[in-house]
């Protein structure tokens, strides 16, 4: 599936161009959608709202910025609450406070790796306002990070953030059908920030990344890299560093928007990769695990969230950290300390 989206929408030309008319009327209905739901906006929050997303379909990054982005606000001194729509969770009531002992069943995966990774509360709520006014109602923190937010227009926000997929990028620039983004390139005349994960060296300091995202132009775009982590295994908890890999035969398993990605991290540490993907957030079975004898299993901390009560032995999950410059730190925190809100004691 990976490979015929990549052919479809990823390369400079547009094999899907017959469907034209249905990437206007697309167009067309998010337009209205988000003309609605500005009207219905509120002004602001007590709280600074931080809002991570994208503006391509798939997966490009974003829970590790998001998870980034906590940590940042945590070394600050605030005290920072994830706001996410929890896809694929079936929570009977909402909000939902998730913990890192929460189902991924009731929250989806993505909020219970975040909250598992962070540390800190995570809400689940399909309408992110509400989400949002429960978290203050609660006092769970001074700070909001919306994970996947850019299109959740009833919620006010202070600050903005776009992520790329490096070797993507925009794709042939069309909307879907026809490519993959869900609103135009110009929408990023309104965003704060825009960040290329897995962008070359020259991005690094806060200059054009010379790979798939080469076309992106704004005036306060950065790159991230995700550097492997710990390896931890699912049944036991030891922890072993991702050089153990080298040499070894791996069954990768992934169940992430570009699985891809996470299958070139294992051939980069020098494992003999076979790659098994699965579509996003798909529901991990038993069966799904299987390997042969000699082989590690090995697969991301999103799917891990949903495969720790039945993982086999050989189990392991490989975290990741994002990195970025500091001149990205700094200027998100500037630009918070021009939204603070006034006390009201």
């Amino acid at each position: 599936m990976t490979s015929l989206v990549d052919r479809l929408w990823y390369g400079k030309r547009r094999p899907l161009l017959f469907l034209a008319p249905f990437a206007w009327l697309y167009r067309y209905i998010a337009e209205a959608k988000r003309r609605k739901a500005e009207k219905k906006r509120v002004s602001r929050l007590s709280a600074p709202v931080v809002v991570v997303g994208n503006i391509t379909a798939g997966g490009t990054g974003k829970s590790p910025l998001t998870a980034w982005l906590v940590n940042e606000m945590l070394s600050a001194g605030w005290r920072p609450v994830i706001l996410s729509r929890g896809y694929g969770g079936k929570a009977s009531d909402y909000p939902l406070l998730v913990t890192k002992d929460t189902l991924p069943a009731l929250a989806g995966d993505e909020p219970v790796m975040l909250a598992q990774a962070t540390g800190v509360p995570v809400v689940v709520d399909p309408d992110r306002c509400r989400g949002a006014e429960f978290a203050l109602d609660q006092a769970l923190g001074d700070i909001l990070i919306s994970d996947d937010g850019l299109q959740h227009y009833r919620l006010p926000r202070d600050i903005e953030l776009a992520v790329f997929d490096g070797a993507r990028g925009v794709g042939n620039g069309a909307l879907i059908p026809v490519g993959p983004l869900r609103e135009p390139v110009s929408r990023l005349n309104s965003v704060n920030f825009v960040v290329i994960n897995g962008g070359s060296e020259a991005g690094s300091d806060g200059q054009r990344p010379e790979n798939g995202a080469a076309d992106i132009e704004h005036p306060q775009l950065y790159t991230m890299k995700l550097e492997p982590g710990q390896l931890v295994n699912l049944k036991t908890g030891e922890t072993r560093a991702p050089a153990s890999l080298l040499g070894k035969r791996v069954r990768a398993v992934a169940g992430i928007g570009n699985p891809d990605r996470f299958f070139n991290t294992l051939k980069g540490l020098g494992a003999r990769v076979t790659a098994v993907p699965f579509p996003d957030h798909h529901r991990f079975r038993p069966e799904d695990l299987g390997s042969d004898s000699g082989q590690v299993l090995v697969m991301t901390a999103k799917d891990a969230v949903k495969c720790r009560g039945f993982a086999p032995d050989n189990a392991w999950v490989l975290h990741v950290e994002a990195t970025l410059p500091q001149q990205l730190s700094d200027s998100v925190h500037a630009k918070l300390q021009a939204c603070v809100r006034p006390s009201t004691s």
